[in-house]
């Protein structure tokens, strides 16, 4: 089956549809701070767009479960104020969108993620109209592993077969969640992962722009 054939989009949020740099960059520093780490290079916390946040915390700086939990925590502190706006929409995104659900397209938004705020940016940025489902972690932490969200995603939309079904999102999580899913999976190289990243997860297409997106999928 061709992407042309595919009619369930799945669409990751922060590095696919908008670039989040800026304040989930600021919210981890502000965490991060509250331990004593003081980081100055903003990209070398490019790494936590995309994965759990307290895996990230646990992963990238050996905090143990407990400080993790206390770093996403002070990490909304800042996020839930100002960070959530420091994002944008990447370029053509609402045009794509559009264009994809006047095809019949459906389409889902599976992001790692609290739900909340991931519905709260998507009608700060118009573009919720777009999803039949928007789907998200829990704000205590549970069902983050991009496995899970996309299971909940699809279970939502009611969708029951996967053959029709695929994930677009720009870091290996979002692939090896598809993969796990028994979906198909295109990687986006204007987010945050690279092109090997997304080539050694198993992407089964890999495209450089929003436009490329279109073509793809119409």
């Amino acid at each position: 089956m061709t992407m042309k054939e595919k009619n369930v989009l799945l669409f990751d949020l922060d590095g696919t549809l908008t670039d989040p740099g800026e304040g989930i960059t600021n919210s981890v520093r502000y965490a991060l701070k509250k331990f004593g780490i003081e980081v100055s290079d903003r990209k070398e916390l490019y790494r936590f767009i995309g994965p759990p946040l307290a895996w990230g915390f646990e992963t990238f700086y050996g905090f143990s479960p407990f400080d993790a939990q206390k770093a996403v925590e002070a990490y909304r502190e800042y996020y839930c104020d100002r960070g959530i706006w420091e994002n944008r929409l990447y370029p053509g995104i609402p045009f794509l969108l559009s264009s994809l659900a006047q095809a019949g397209k459906i389409l889902l938004m599976a992001t790692s993620k609290p739900e909340p705020l991931a519905v709260q940016i998507a009608e700060h940025f118009e573009i919720a109209d777009s999803f039949s489902v928007i789907a998200g972690s829990e704000l205590d932490g549970r069902r983050t592993d991009k496995a899970e969200v996309i299971r909940y995603a699809l279970a939502c939309g009611k969708v029951c077969t996967t053959d029709r079904a695929v994930m677009i999102g720009d870091r290996e999580y979002d692939i090896i969640g598809a993969k796990k899913t028994g979906l198909s999976s295109v990687g986006v190289l204007y987010g945050y992962g690279s092109e090997t990243e997304l080539k050694e997860a198993g992407a089964d297409r890999i495209v450089k722009t929003v436009s490329d997106l279109k073509f793809l999928f119409l």
